[in-house]
């Protein structure tokens, strides 16, 4: 077992490597780590572009990789987003409001029934409030639920990011005339009161919410909980950057510097934390079931880059810290921010995986299932480090180093046996890099047929001498240790 760690990086002139220590505990503390903590989020859009419209033949590569992130357990996946509020099912004599543009069909029904089926996964499902008719977001549960199948259902969401109803227009008429999915006057109690309308409307089915995008109308979750004492899941979206923010000087621009700022990541989750408590505090776990590097759709030369890597795997690491009992990675074909971009042809499925997806899916390997957090004790600085202890016994540690150009020569003194750990790198040839990343030694390459990494996996060993363990942390990358 790992009982302490010292990491000593020694500083030097700005071409030598950057040194500091830290010191990791003995005994684990918070929540044991849930299944299917991380998952992603899409559109309702987007699930045939993923799946292909075949239900007997779900895209292998997809499936793969959504294995990938949650090995061995259910993965949570969440179906939404902005198309939560634009999507229907169809109803016989019924014309849709203005704002809807997308009709769910059996087949769509039929293919994300088969998806749920092969991974064995829990959906997330967004239902249409922003429409303002509560028959419609009757008829649509009715569908979803007989459709795919209930036990494939975690909760329904109802509504995206209501919080934004009288902000930003539902839709635009063919005339130019912006439409407000409400007036300016929407308040959180409105929301309130048509939550539970929309609940007394739909078949009884778990319910999540409050799905809202600011910390504005957080500050009340605890009256909305108390409001609806039998929510399933209490969800939030967030996300650290604007990518339609023009401004370099801005702080929420998207730039590398800031994605890799201390507030996208630790800051991002100390902003939530008090939710999270008062989500448990009436025993209703909380999930941040849409997160990415920078909302509208992300930017190119940032989200897309392998800077977001490091972000989301420490990212994620905080949030786990905070409390938050899952997190869902949100992807769009042709987003920047995407996590694959999936593609068929010769009758065979491809994908490029992106940055981000190395640092979803290194996090899922350093932090395990039933697994929980180390105390760590590290100065602030550009080097972050995890630690988390297994069922198993077995302990791990992530060192991420957020710095492009400089270095860390780690040494690591851990008390106890002393019998070598096993190094694992995620690597990039630099931290604008889009492609050549690997984990451990492997890699998806430019292009993937199977969704499974290629290559001979590299762990490299590490000996101790006389207690101390040397390694040498690359700029811009993150290390996996395991002993």
């Amino acid at each position: 077992m790992l009982a302490a760690l010292v990491v000593l990086l020694a500083t030097a002139p700005a071409s030598a490597a950057t040194i500091l220590s830290a010191q990791v505990g003995v005994t684990p503390s918070g929540p044991v780590m849930a299944s299917g903590f991380v998952g992603i989020s899409a559109e309702y859009k987007a699930i045939h572009a993923y799946t292909g419209s075949d239900p007997k033949a779900v895209d292998p590569v997809l499936l793969a990789l959504l294995r990938g992130l949650a090995p061995g357990q259910r993965p949570v996946v969440r179906i939404g987003g902005n198309s939560t509020d634009s999507t229907w099912w169809p109803m016989r004599g019924v014309s849709p409001p203005g704002g809807i543009n997308y009709s769910l069909t059996g087949d769509w029904m039929r293919s994300t029934r088969a998806l749920a089926a092969a991974l064995g996964a829990r959906l997330i499902m967004g239902i249409n409030l922003a429409g303002g008719r509560p028959k419609l977001a009757r008829a649509e549960a009715r569908a979803l639920l007989g459709g795919i199948g209930r036990r494939y259902i975690r909760a329904l969401e109802i509504g995206n990011e209501a919080d934004l109803y009288g902000v930003l227009p539902w839709y635009q008429t063919r005339r130019g005339r912006l439409v407000f999915a409400r007036s300016a006057k929407y308040d959180l109690a409105s929301f309130t009161r048509e939550f539970s309308q929309w609940r007394a409307a739909l078949p009884a089915a778990p319910l999540a919410g409050p799905a809202f995008a600011e910390l504005t109308w957080m500050n009340g979750l605890g009256g909305f909980l108390s409001a609806e004492p039998g929510l399933a899941l209490a969800t939030f979206h967030r996300y650290p950057l604007r990518g339609c923010v023009q401004d370099p000087a801005s702080p929420v621009y998207a730039s590398i510097a800031n994605l890799l700022s201390d507030q996208s990541s630790a800051g991002l989750a100390q902003e939530i934390a008090p939710y999270v408590i008062a989500a448990h505090a009436h025993g209703v776990p909380f999930r941040l079931d849409e997160l990415n590097s920078a909302a509208c759709s992300g930017r190119r030369g940032t989200s897309d880059r392998f800077a977001s890597a490091l972000w989301v795997l420490d990212t994620l690491f905080n949030m786990a810290s905070v409390g938050v009992d899952g997190v869902n990675v949100h992807t769009l074909p042709g987003a920047a921010y995407q996590l694959f971009s999936v593609n068929r042809h010769a009758g065979r499925w491809h994908a490029f995986v992106h940055p981000d997806y190395y640092g979803m899916r290194m996090f899922a390997q350093a932090f395990p299932a039933g697994a929980r957090l180390l105390p760590v004790s590290a100065p602030g600085g550009a080097v972050k480090v995890w630690a988390t202890r297994a069922p198993d016994g077995r302990s791990r540690v992530v060192l991420i180093n957020k710095d492009p150009v400089t270095p860390a020569v780690v040494r690591l003194g851990l008390a106890g046996t002393q019998s070598p750990a096993s190094a694992q790198a995620l690597l990039a040839p630099s931290i604008e890099a889009i492609s050549g990343v690997s984990f451990g030694g492997q890699s998806f390459g430019s292009e993937t047929g199977s969704g499974e990494l290629r290559g001979t996996p590299h762990a490299t060993p590490v000996y101790p001498s006389s207690g101390v363990y040397s390694v040498t942390l690359p700029a811009a990358s993150a290390m996996l240790l395991t002993r």
